[in-house]
C-alpha cells in the first residue's frame, strides 16, 4: 500500500462519518485549548502581577539597627543623608524597645473602678517624615514637626485604632493622654496605613521626649524608593546611615520582581495545567472509544482488505493514521481557539498578552501524539483479525 493510498483511505474513513468525527475531535480541541489558554494566561498574569507587586512591596526597604552599649550606630539626623540617595522617595527613623512596646496609656487621669480607662499600647519615637514613610495619611490634625522636636514639646500622634480605644475622636479641645505618669497633648491621628500597619495601635512621640521611656537610639529605618531603585538603595543605605559600621546593619530588601513573576506564573501553571491534562485524557479516551467502535463496525471491510492481500501493518497503519488525523485536527483548532482566548482575556483585562510562539506551534503536534496513542489499541486489535473470521 502506497502512502498516498493510505492517506486517501484514512481521510475517507473520517469523512464517512463527519458528525462522529467532529464530536471525537471536540475532546482534543478542549484539551489543547485549555493548555494554550493556561500557559498563555499564566504568562500574562505573571507579568501583570509584577506590575502591581512593585507598587508597594518592591519599593519598601527596611534597615534594622542593632542595639549598641556605647555609641549608637545610627543618629537621628542620619535619615537626611538617606533621602539624598538617588531613587529614595521618603525615609523615617523609628525608635522602639521591648519595654516601650507595652506601656499603659489612658485618655484621662480619673480612676474609675467600673470601667477600663487604660490601654496597653506601643509607644515609639520617630522623625517627622513617618507618615510618608509608613504610606499613611493624617486622618485628623497633623504630625509633629522639627519645632516640636527642638522645643521638646510633650505632643503625641496616635494611630486611628488606638484613638478609638482611648476614646479620642475630636482634636478641637486638644485632648491629652497619659503615658504612665506623663501627660501628652494629642495633635494628630494617623491612619490609612499601607505600610507598618501596626502603627495604627501605637503612640508616636518626638525623639527629644522619648528618652524617659528608653527611646534614645534609632532601632529601625523605613525607606521608600522609586520603581527599580530598591536593590541599589538597599546596598547604599547602610553606608549612608552609618559609615564604617554598615556591615552591622541588617537590610530587609524586597524580593526580585523576576522571582515574583516566575513564582506567580508557576503557581498559575500548576493550578490549571492539571485541568488541561484532564481534558487531554478525556479527549484521548474519546478517540480510543470511537476508533474501537469504528473497528467493530468495519469488520467486514477489514476482512475484505485482508483477503485481497492487505497485511496486518496496512490495517494498523490505516486506523492509526485516522486517529492521528483526528488528534491533529483537534490540536490545530484548539491552538487557534487558545490563542484567540488569551488575546480576548488580555484585551478585557487591559493586559499585554504574552504567548510563546513555540507553544502555539507545538500544540497541534501534541494533539497528533494524543490521537496516535489513543488509536494504538484499536489499530492493533483491527490488525489481529483473521480474514476468514472477519468475513464470517
Amino acid at each position: 500500500m502506497k502512502i498516498r493510498d493510505l492517506w486517501t483511505e484514512a481521510l475517507a474513513g473520517l469523512l464517512a462519518r463527519p458528525v462522529r468525527a467532529a464530536l471525537t475531535t471536540l475532546g482534543t480541541v478542549l484539551g489543547i485549548t485549555t493548555l494554550v489558554v493556561t500557559l498563555g494566561v499564566a504568562a500574562t498574569a505573571g507579568n501583570q502581577i509584577v506590575g502591581r507587586f512593585d507598587e508597594l512591596v518592591a519599593t519598601a526597604v527596611t534597615v534594622e539597627v542593632p542595639e549598641q552599649k556605647n555609641a549608637p550606630l545610627v543618629s537621628w539626623d542620619a535619615v537626611s543623608r538617606v533621602t539624598r540617595l538617588r531613587g529614595v522617595t521618603s525615609a523615617a527613623a523609628v525608635a522602639e524597645t521591648k519595654d516601650s512596646a507595652n506601656l499603659s496609656v489612658r485618655s484621662n487621669d480619673l480612676i474609675d473602678p467600673t470601667r477600663v480607662t487604660a490601654q496597653t499600647l506601643s509607644v515609639l519615637a520617630s522623625t517627622t517624615d513617618l507618615p510618608q514613610a509608613a504610606r499613611g495619611r493624617m486622618v485628623s490634625g497633623r504630625f509633629f514637626d522639627a519645632g516640636h522636636v527642638r522645643r521638646q514639646d510633650r505632643v503625641a500622634v496616635i494611630g486611628d485604632r488606638a484613638a478609638k480605644l482611648l476614646g479620642v475622636g475630636s482634636l478641637k479641645r486638644a485632648p491629652a493622654i497619659f503615658i504612665g505618669k506623663h501627660a501628652y497633648t494629642v495633635i494628630g491621628i494617623l491612619g490609612e496605613l499601607r505600610r507598618e500597619r501596626n502603627l495604627s495601635m501605637a503612640v508616636m512621640i518626638p525623639p527629644s521626649t522619648g528618652r524617659q521611656f528608653g527611646l534614645r537610639d534609632v532601632t529601625r529605618v523605613l525607606i521608600n524608593t522609586s520603581l527599580g531603585a530598591a536593590d541599589l538603595v538597599s546596598r547604599q543605605a547602610p553606608t549612608a546611615l552609618s559609615p564604617g559600621n554598615q556591615d552591622l546593619l541588617q537590610v530587609i530588601a524586597p524580593p526580585s520582581p523576576i522571582r515574583a513573576r516566575d513564582k506567580a506564573q508557576d503557581d498559575v501553571n500548576a493550578l490549571f495545567l492539571i485541568l488541561g491534562l484532564v481534558s487531554l485524557v478525556v479527549g484521548a479516551v474519546g478517540i480510543a472509544n470511537v476508533t474501537l467502535v469504528t473497528v467493530m463496525e468495519r469488520v467486514s471491510e477489514i476482512g475484505l482488505r485482508r483477503s485481497l492481500g492487505a497485511a496486518r501493518r496496512h490495517i494498523a497503519a490505516q486506523f492509526l493514521l485516522e486517529s492521528t488525523l483526528t488528534g491533529l485536527t483537534g490540536g490545530v483548532i484548539g491552538a487557534s481557539l487558545g490563542v484567540v482566548t488569551v488575546v480576548a482575556v488580555s484585551a478585557a483585562k487591559q493586559w499585554t498578552p504574552l504567548l510563546d510562539v513555540r507553544l502555539a506551534l507545538a500544540a497541534p503536534l501534541a494533539g497528533a501524539v494524543v490521537g496516535l496513542l489513543a488509536g494504538l489499541y484499536p489499530a492493533l486489535r483491527a490488525a489481529r483479525m483473521e480474514p476468514v473470521d472477519a468475513l464470517r
